[in-house]
Formats: structure tokens, C-alpha cells, sequence
């Protein structure tokens, strides 16, 4: 079996082959496509230079089987089975974050762990659950979509993107920036890690909306670990200390003082994922071991 591993962004896409250790090899970007046939194209061309037979890919959005059923950045995407449309003979298609938190679980953070959360804080907020050992997919894909997650009865809502999305990621970190007169979200957390109070102060109240969404989710799932991913991840050091604060606010004593820490494989989580679920095949959501 030669798998090749792709990582499908709303903006960026990258592939590589899966080496003999499960590793992804030699790592391609390229903008992501703009048509259902141009990244038809580029997969066959992946696979015919790769000698690969088999697929694991991510997408930002969900998938049942090998059917993209929702990618809300990438639309065009929407209902094509690639089982049809690639000459592959084995197709893993998961979300993304699922396919990250297959990757910690398999190698990274939450190795060993039988019960985990992943929430990947990017322009908007990814998440997924180990639950007993294995990743929850949920009826149509989309289980533990915790960017939706809503503390406020007053909120419209919106199709797109979800309350906690809008209130905790790196879009509302760049907004909370601006509201002080800084540049973005890494420039506020620069200037909090120089004691800038009113930065500190800016970047509380998104860390307190996370975490207090986060209770809800410990107390639903009660996992051993939290583990966070995208561009804030490095940034744990300053930011879990925020969140825990909201966090054991509102659990109990047996639920606090969960483990909050940043993945192991950075960016990369959700192509190694890819690779793994590539070659797992369909049942790609057991962690072995």
C-alpha cells in the first residue's frame, strides 16, 4: 500500500507520501483549488508520480464515507464522492481537526490517552473528541463542532461561523487588537507577554469566553487531556493560565484541574492524520493502542 496524505485548506493545500514510518515524506504547498476538477487533477497527478493507491485526506468542513458533504470554503466540493471520481483503492476523508487529533493520539500529545479534546484555534475554531479510544464522528460527520458552541441567549447566530468562532479565535484575537490599536492578534500577545495591561486585559476576555465554553464540553465528555492546536498553540504558556481560570470556574472539583497542553506536530497534526487515516482505511477513527 502507498499512501499519499493531503491536508485541504480553505486557502492552502498540502500534500506529501506517507513513508514506511507513517511519516508524511517530502511536503507540497499550493494555493487550494478553485474548482472540483482542478483538485481532481492535482490528486490523480499526486498519485500517478507517488505510485500510491490509496488516500488520506482532510478537509475543512464534514464528510461521511469518501463524500464531501459540507466544505463551507470550499463549496464546490460539496456532494462529490471521491470513491467515483478517483481511481484510488482506498479513500479516507475526515475533517480536519479529527484527522489532528488522530495524529496526537496516535503519536503526539494524547498518546496513550483514551479520552481527549483537541480544539485548533486558527482564523476559526476545529475540534475533536477520543471518546473510549476511538475519534467521534457523529451520525452525518459532524460531532464535537465545538466552534458552534453558544454561553448567550441573545446572540442571532449565524450560518457560518459559530458564537465561540466569533468570540475566541484568531480572527476575534485580531480584532481584540484593533479595539487597543495594535496590528493583529500576535501583535496583542507580544505586547501582553511585555506586560502591556491593556493587551492583557484585551486578551483575557477571548481566553474566558474559551474557556468558560470549554467547561461544558469537560463536563459532557470529562476527557483526560485538552489539546490545542493552530496558530495560538505556541502561545499556551501565556493563554492556558486565562482559560483554566473560566475553565475550573465552572466545574466541579473532580473535573478540575484538566490538563491543557499544545500539540506535538504543530501545523503538520492534520497531514500526519491524513497519512495514518490513509492508511487505516475506513475505520480510520480507531487509535490502536
Amino acid at each position: 500500500m502507498t499512501v499519499v496524505a493531503i491536508d485541504l485548506g480553505g486557502t492552502n493545500m498540502r500534500a506529501a507520501p506517507v513513508g514506511a514510518d507513517g511519516m508524511p515524506g517530502a511536503i507540497e504547498h499550493e494555493a487550494a483549488p478553485k474548482s472540483r476538477e482542478e483538485l481532481l487533477s492535482r490528486i490523480r497527478l499526486l498519485m500517478q508520480r507517488h505510485g500510491a493507491t490509496d488516500i488520506g485526506m482532510g478537509v475543512p468542513g464534514l464528510a461521511q464515507g469518501a463524500v464531501a458533504t459540507w466544505i463551507p470554503k470550499l463549496a464546490f466540493l460539496d456532494g462529490l464522492d471521491f470513491s467515483d471520481a478517483l481511481p484510488a483503492t482506498g479513500i479516507a476523508l475526515g475533517n480536519d481537526a479529527q484527522f489532528a487529533l488522530l495524529a496526537e493520539a496516535t503519536a503526539g500529545a494524547a498518546k496513550g490517552r483514551r479520552d481527549a479534546l483537541l480544539v485548533s484555534i486558527g482564523t476559526g475554531i476545529g475540534s475533536a473528541v477520543l471518546a473510549g479510544g476511538r475519534i467521534v464522528r457523529g451520525s452525518r460527520g459532524g460531532a464535537c463542532s465545538f466552534g458552534w458552541a453558544c454561553a448567550d441567549i441573545t446572540d442571532q447566530g449565524d450560518p457560518r461561523h459559530g458564537w465561540l468562532e466569533r468570540h475566541a479565535s484568531g480572527t476575534a484575537l485580531d480584532a481584540a487588537a484593533r479595539s487597543i490599536n495594535l496590528r493583529d492578534g500576535p501583535a496583542l500577545i507580544q505586547a501582553a507577554r511585555q506586560n502591556y495591561a491593556a493587551a492583557i486585559r484585551a486578551l483575557e476576555r477571548p481566553m474566558q469566553v474559551l474557556g468558560t465554553s470549554l467547561a461544558g464540553a469537560v463536563g459532557l465528555l470529562d476527557p483526560e487531556i485538552i489539546v490545542v492546536t493552530g496558530g495560538v498553540a505556541a502561545e499556551m504558556d501565556l493563554l492556558a493560565p486565562m482559560v483554566r481560570e473560566a475553565l475550573d470556574r465552572q466545574l466541579p472539583p473532580h473535573l478540575q484541574g484538566i490538563e491543557i497542553r499544545a500539540g506535538a506536530f504543530g501545523p503538520q497534526a492534520g497531514l500526519i492524520g491524513a497519512g495514518i487515516a490513509g492508511r487505516q482505511g475506513a475505520d480510520w477513527g480507531a487509535i490502536d493502542g
